[in-house]
């Protein structure tokens, strides 16, 4: 199991997140391409610190909308909203370029990631639009439980997907997230985060906000950045999956 973290979200002299802090224990980092959050400078400066920890790139797209840090839906024709994802993912593309690093996946943000799971039509408008970039990029979306119809989707223009699940945020009995304008939709403790973590890893489900288990099947968990508890999440998965990683070696 890996673990993927948003980052480079940064503005100029204002710093969000311990993205040096974090890089060391996680295997994949989600870097902002300037249009919900990060700049130029602080996404090259977040390349070379994942290209320094051998940490897999993948760009994290989202709406233009840095005041409220992508987390507000924006209407837009398709054919715009795939302009601007495309934008973005040449943006970030070119800095890793310059640095001698490859870009390894796909990951939109914030409202744009819900809206594409809401919506059939803007999700395939970003299948779509990614296959005519680079098809062999991975497009990183939520595990839910009707997992298959979003991998159907996708097939249909050759494009993989990678499924990730969340540690620091609670579900709902549909699979889905419970939205941050209602009470609980985030883990406030450390036990919870680790106890959902290996949950996922080791039964794949989660216990939904009122205690009932869900299916969820991830090839990825993902921790928030910006999270008050991120770097002790970060630090804490890393040494409990390695630990699981090695039980597994010894028994087999």
């Amino acid at each position: 199991m890996l673990i993927n973290c948003d980052m480079g979200e940064s503005f100029g002299i204002w710093e969000l997140g311990q993205d040096q802090v974090i890089m060391p224990f996680i295997d994949m980092a989600n870097i902002a391409c300037g249009m919900h959050a990060s700049d130029p400078s602080v996404m090259l400066q977040t390349v070379r610190n994942a290209k320094a920890q051998n940490v897999k790139i993948g760009a994290h797209p989202g709406y233009n909308d840095l005041q409220g840090f992508g987390r507000r839906f924006i209407e837009m024709p398709l054919d715009e909203l795939q302009a601007l994802f495309i934008y973005q993912l040449g943006a970030l593309q070119g800095i890793c370029q310059s640095e001698g690093v490859q870009l390894s996946y796909v990951k939109a943000h914030g409202a744009l990631y819900n809206a594409m799971m809401k919506s059939d039509a803007i999700f395939k408008a970003l299948i779509e639009a990614l296959a005519k970039y680079d098809v062999t990029l991975p497009f990183m979306v939520m595990a839910v439980p009707d997992y298959q119809r979003y991998q159907e989707m996708a097939r249909q223009h050759k494009v993989t997907l990678l499924f990730e699940a969340f540690v620091d945020r609670t579900y709902q009995q549909d699979g889905r997230l419970t939205p941050r304008s209602q009470p609980g939709a985030c883990h406030r403790d450390l036990q919870s985060i680790c106890k959902q973590a290996i949950r996922l890893v080791e039964q794949q489900s989660v216990l939904s906000i009122d205690n009932v288990e869900v299916p969820i099947k991830a090839d990825t968990l993902c921790i928030h950045g910006d999270g008050a508890l991120a770097v002790d999440v970060a630090k804490a998965l890393y040494q409990q999956l390695k630990t699981t990683s090695e039980s597994r070696e010894n028994v087999s």
